[in-house]
């Protein structure tokens, strides 16, 4: 496979950056089940990746409730999250590492995620990594989440750079999908127990943290 020189690294934010993903799953099951959507943690992974509003609706759709409010809903989803980041919220292995290798190779740095400014600006605060970001995507306010495409084209273009030279980072299948259809190379870092499914296949490369990133821009 022949792959075109990159110029900037395209990151995901929860499950790559900060480690939220167990945090949404567990406050998605809470909220949900206390609507009577017998849903599990397993579940939830199924949701991984997909704008909160999506997710609600997705679930909606499924197991109807009454009095369907998807924006309380998704709010009461959104403010547990953003509590866990503000007291309990860790970053993923390798974050900083990789952020300053990106910078050490003069490639520029965006990020694309389905979450809300809110929890952005809480991930940014807690880590104290913003001024590492050039461009900060959020599909918060788009027709379409991740896996459509176009939170990563517009990272892209406000990095000034053509999709197919940036390398995007994803955690989650949808978000993979995402980037393989805004023809970015793409790096899938699943979570340890899903690491070995054939789906990851679908990405050019597979590491098991963001310390293994270094060696591998060096090397595209």
């Amino acid at each position: 496979m022949t792959l075109i020189k990159i110029n900037a690294v395209i990151f995901d934010m929860d499950g790559v950056i900060i480690d939220t993903e167990p945090a949404w799953q567990r406050v998605e099951v809470a909220v949900l089940s206390q609507l009577g959507v017998p849903i599990t943690l397993a579940d939830a992974e199924k949701t991984t990746g997909m704008r909160i509003d999506l997710l609600v609706h997705y679930w909606y759709q499924k197991y109807p409730w009454p009095e369907y409010d998807n924006q309380a809903v998704s709010q009461q989803i959104i403010d547990g999250v953003i509590h866990f980041i503000e007291t309990e919220g860790k970053p993923m292995q390798g974050v900083v590492a990789a952020l300053q290798a990106c910078q050490q190779q003069g490639l520029k740095i965006g990020l694309a995620t389905s979450s809300s400014s809110d929890l952005i600006a809480a991930v940014m605060n807690k880590l104290a990594i913003r001024d590492y970001f050039e461009a900060i995507a959020s599909a918060e306010k788009l027709q379409y989440g991740k896996p459509h495409p176009e939170v990563y084209v517009n990272c892209a273009t406000a990095l000034g750079v053509e999709p197919a030279t940036c390398l995007a980072i994803e955690d989650s299948f949808n978000g993979l999908i995402a980037a393989r259809a805004a023809s970015m190379q793409t790096v899938a870092i699943p979570a340890t127990e899903f690491a070995g499914q054939s789906r990851w296949q679908v990405a050019h490369h597979q590491l098991a943290h963001l310390g293994q990133l270094k060696s591998l821009i060096e090397n595209i």
